[in-house]
């Protein structure tokens, strides 16, 4: 319990309406665990302030996509013009997100989470009420740059509010709504614009915006050691970064659609982020002031995580995309039909979320929780590859409990591994380039399996079509055995032995698909056990915490 003098002083403190002095008796106010952590009081309640507008941020990942089409056809533009609406959104996202950690230094954490809260629902209900797509694009350029801190901001406050081991029960509730919101994201996105209208995706953000910001200002407190003078801003670091990653974003978004460096615009965008975000992280490394603490990869086992979650991103995220293609442009589902299917990886890691945060409290190596996590969510895939055009429903289902089982066991002790040498000054940073890494992992998977399918389907195709030659048997008996069946069909002869042709050139491109995903998710099984080395490299969640410095 709280030292009763502790309380005097707090309750002696509050009236004289200083802030230093309102922080400190609130530091005053928390209870302790027998091992003398501080635990804050209301965590629960902080713990879903923050988290309810990162979900709601990360929603509109995801949830915007399926509403495209009506956009375009009520703004009078093409499908096309309309994915503008989610590159600037990716892109503002991608320029705030690392430079996150420097901006709670300089305006302090709970400002600033209540500036982007703000700004993210002022912002959505612009985006709804946009009378044309430039202007909507405009406005997602706002919610985008307001939004993209919200991530790393809740994480830094969870891991702020939840000392030592109690850290595994707020990673657990935060990887939760992180995973299922991309999951559940296309299938809440149709349902709202089916049921209402494609603005009603924005407008729905408004009570979630509402309650977040009434949380945040009544449960969320800076920490005493963010209470510092204002950092002098790198200009040339923010307009190389801001260069950089916008042209990255832009160039993964749009590569596949302009043939990537087959397009001029592809190759200058390519050289524009190499260039400075090169040119960024040497600025960063030897400015007196740098805005992305890259000197915080020094410690092997954050180096290790941040390679980890790249990774996990890249292989997560692409094949988020990968399945739900498969079940629509092979298996011939419906969007709502795929979403419905796609989730049950979610409801697996929704159930081992919990144990794993128990199995964390009771100190279990989180190194050994990851490498089971990555096996048993690798595996699947290689069940995935095995899949045909007469696969259903269950043979899907029960591969994505599976591999969301093991997913569970990844996020959760991941984060945890990853922060334990970080000292809680340099949290904010830490968890900013974290969420950087997953991200661009994430856009990196996207567009890496985009172009994988559609190249492999090609030449799947060619070699496929190899073998229809007059001198090829199976093909000529089919052809003789199907023009006669359609003939029998009231078809002319000419017409018959023409669309007998069509049919068996329709099946070759259903198998040289087919054979292309097999070919990604074979890839995304790899890339997934490969990982286990790299988890080797890291240090013991205990070990790092007793030899980092606390401020």
């Amino acid at each position: 319990m709280a030292n009763p003098s502790l309380i005097r002083f707090a309750g002696a403190a509050a009236p004289s309406g200083n802030l230093p002095a309102l922080r400190l008796a609130r530091a005053a106010l928390v209870r302790t665990s027998g091992k003398g952590q501080v635990i804050p009081p209301h965590r629960w309640l902080t713990a879903i302030a923050v988290m309810s507008s990162a979900v709601m941020q990360l929603l509109d990942t995801t949830v915007v996509n399926v509403s495209l089409p009506h956009m375009a056809g009520s703004l009078s533009s093409s499908v096309n013009e309309a994915t503008w609406v989610l590159t600037s959104y990716l892109v503002a996202n991608a320029i705030i997100l690392p430079i996150t950690g420097w901006l709670a230094s300089v305006l302090g954490r709970k400002r600033l989470l209540l500036v982007a809260v703000a700004g993210f629902t002022l912002s959505s209900v612009l985006c709804g009420i946009a009378p044309n797509l430039p202007m909507l694009i405009v406005f997602r350029v706002l919610q985008g740059a307001t939004g993209g801190g919200l991530q790393p901001l809740s994480q830094a406050v969870l891991l702020e509010e939840f000392p030592g081991k109690e850290q595994g029960k707020a990673m657990a509730f935060w990887s939760l709504g992180i995973i299922a919101a991309p999951i559940l994201g296309p299938t809440l996105g149709g349902w709202i614009t089916d049921t209402w209208t494609w603005r009603w995706v924005f407008f729905i953000n408004v009570p979630v915006g509402v309650v977040s910001l009434l949380l945040i200002s009544q449960y969320v407190f800076d920490p005493p050691y963010l209470l510092r003078g204002k950092m002098r801003a790198d200009a040339w670091g923010l307009g190389m970064l801001a260069v950089g990653m916008g042209a990255l974003q832009i160039m993964l978004d749009k590569g596949q659609e302009l043939d990537w460096f087959g397009s001029r615009l592809i190759r200058a965008l390519c050289v524009a982020a190499v260039v400075f975000l090169a040119a960024f992280v040497m600025r960063e490394l030897t400015v007196k002031d740098p805005i992305v603490h890259f000197n915080l990869l020094r410690s092997r086992t954050f180096a290790s995580g941040i390679v980890l979650v790249t990774m996990l991103g890249f292989v997560l995220m692409g094949s988020v995309v990968l399945l739900p293609l498969f079940m629509q442009t092979l298996l011939g589902w419906t969007a709502t039909t795929a979403g419905f299917w796609n989730s049950p990886r979610g409801v697996g890691t929704a159930l081992c979320m919990p144990l794993v945060g128990y199995l964390l409290g009771k100190g279990w190596d989180a190194r050994w929780m990851l490498v089971f996590g990555f096996t048993v969510a690798g595996l699947p895939f290689f069940g995935f590859a095995r899949m045909t055009l007469q696969s259903g429903t269950w043979d899907i289902f029960w591969l994505q409990i599976i591999q969301g089982f093991g997913l569970g066991f990844l996020f959760v002790p991941l984060t945890t591994l990853t922060m334990s040498p970080i000292t809680k000054a340099e949290t904010g940073y830490a968890t900013s380039l974290y969420n950087t890494v997953r991200n661009i992992g994430a856009s990196f998977g996207i567009s890496f399996v985009t172009t994988l399918v559609a190249r492999r389907s090609q030449l799947h195709q060619h070699r496929l079509g190899e073998w229809l030659t007059q001198s090829n048997l199976v093909h000529q008996q089919a052809l003789a055995g199907l023009a006669p069946y359609l003939h029998q069909q009231g078809v002319d002869p000419a017409t018959a032995a023409h669309k007998a042709v069509g049919f068996i050139y329709q099946v070759l491109q259903q198998q040289a698909a087919l054979l292309s995903y097999a070919d990604a998710f074979h890839l995304m099984g790899i890339f997934f056990l490969a990982n286990i080395p790299v988890v080797l490299l890291m240090r013991h969640a205990e070990h790092n915490r007793k030899n980092r410095r606390e401020p």
